[in-house]
Order: C-alpha cells, then structure tokens, then sequence
C-alpha cells in the first residue's frame, strides 16, 4: 500500500483490496456520474444511488490495479467507507 500516492485498502470477498483516486480514476467518475469538475461530484455524492457508489468504487478499484469488476461484490457499509478514504487521501 502506497499511502504516499493516496492508496487505501478495502476489504472484498475476505482480501484487502486497493483503491486510488487517480487522474484516470477522476475522469471515469466524471464520465460515469454525468458531472463536469470536483464542485459538481460533491452535491452528487452526497445524494448517491447504489448505481453511482459502484461505479465510483469500479473506478477507484481500477485505479488502484485491481478488477473494477469487484465493486459489485462489497457490501454497502466497506464501499462508502473505501469511496470517502480514498477521496480524503488523495485530496487531503
């Protein structure tokens, strides 16, 4: 785990797994979401819909080299936790 990129782990399927809110994983959320720019992803995370929490934790899974296909598999309670640690770390 490099904490120094911004690097935080979460726990999938009884592994940690890593996640990182990269230039890329940045972009793919903006995609994903509809919304242009860090002012707008605010006010839409805090109203996010299940579909939203997942393709945010794909993002930032894929950002961190793992399989963003694993964000389907982690409970609702570890995917809110790793999405907000993730944007703390790298923005912080």
């Amino acid at each position: 785990m490099n904490t120094a990129r911004g690097e935080v782990s979460i726990e999938i399927d009884g592994a940690p797994r890593r996640l990182c809110l990269t230039l890329g994983a940045l972009a793919e959320i903006e995609g994903a979401l509809a919304v242009n720019g860090l002012e707008a992803l605010g006010p839409r995370m805090r109203a996010a819909s299940a579909g939203d929490l997942a393709a945010v934790l794909a993002a930032l899974l894929r950002g961190g080299g793992e399989d963003g296909a694993l964000a389907a598999r982690a409970s609702p309670g570890a995917a809110a936790r790793g999405v907000a640690e993730a944007f703390r770390a790298a923005l912080l």
